[in-house]
């Protein structure tokens, strides 16, 4: 009987097998991000060479905002609140296979990305006391008019799949985004800071976000500017301590970049 079972299986696995292969003959798998031809070996909608042409924050990196430090002292601390306690990037955007795969995710129409950014955002290393602490993951909103326009939120996404690898609740019910704030590509700190001044708010009671720790989710940072607008608003509804983590991170002035491809 055990024989016949295995050979059912070996049977059902070649099925599969052939199955797959015919229709990527007739249906070629491609990358969303370069439109290349994707290995059988990259169960993503990214290729394994986009991922390897991303690039990383280097070490040393600062033990709370995860920024390179290239041995000095941290200045990119300097532009966090108090009540933030941590921040952490995958990798320094804009530019190069990064930037495609995020444009891939927000504005080519592939939401799933965010599954394979996601799972690469659970690999980054963070403090001790974040990892025990963390109890929460709330995702930057969108304008209610981008959000009917792109048809979902990218930072829920990559934050659904960080969840399943911490074990820990999304909650994107708690932030809103009272009015759109547009593009901030070519605003100075002082323009950033002033398009997002009280532009978030929270629908959560006060008991639900009582001495947690929640982790902001976003795609990029650059100056900060948003995810601190949001961990005021969490703040002062609450929430104890904050933490960051985003897919990107703009370089600040001083930090020693490869030109990206």
């Amino acid at each position: 009987m055990t024989g016949s079972v295995s050979l059912v299986s070996q049977v059902a696995r070649m099925a599969r097998l052939t199955a797959s292969a015919m229709l990527n003959l007739a249906l070629p798998r491609v990358c969303v991000s370069c439109a290349r031809a994707v290995d059988d070996s990259d169960r993503g909608l990214v290729c394994g060479r986009c991922w390897s042409r991303v690039q990383r924050l280097p070490e040393p990196q600062c033990d709370r905002c995860g920024h390179p430090t290239a041995g000095r002292a941290c200045r990119w601390c300097e532009q966090l609140p108090v009540f933030v306690r941590a921040a952490r990037s995958y990798c320094w955007m804009p530019g190069g296979a990064a930037s495609a795969i995020i444009h891939a995710l927000k504005y080519d129409g592939w939401p799933a990305v965010g599954r394979d950014v996601g799972s690469r955002l659970a690999r980054l290393a963070w403090p001790r006391d974040v990892v025990e602490e963390r109890a929460m993951l709330i995702p930057v909103p969108l304008a209610a008019a981008r959000a009917r326009e792109r048809g979902f939120n990218q930072s829920e996404r990559m934050a659904r799949e960080l969840a399943l690898h911490w074990g820990i609740p999304v909650a994107d019910d708690v932030l809103t985004r009272g009015r759109a704030t547009g593009t901030q590509t070519r605003m100075t700190p002082g323009e950033r800071l002033r398009n997002v001044a009280g532009a978030f708010h929270t629908t959560a009671e006060r008991t639900r976000l009582r001495g947690l720790h929640v982790i902001i989710v976003d795609d990029v940072v650059t100056t900060g500017a948003t995810l601190n607008a949001c961990a005021l608003a969490l703040h002062q509804s609450g929430a104890r301590i904050i933490s960051y983590v985003t897919f990107g991170r703009a370089p600040a002035i001083g930090d020693r970049c490869s030109p990206q491809e």
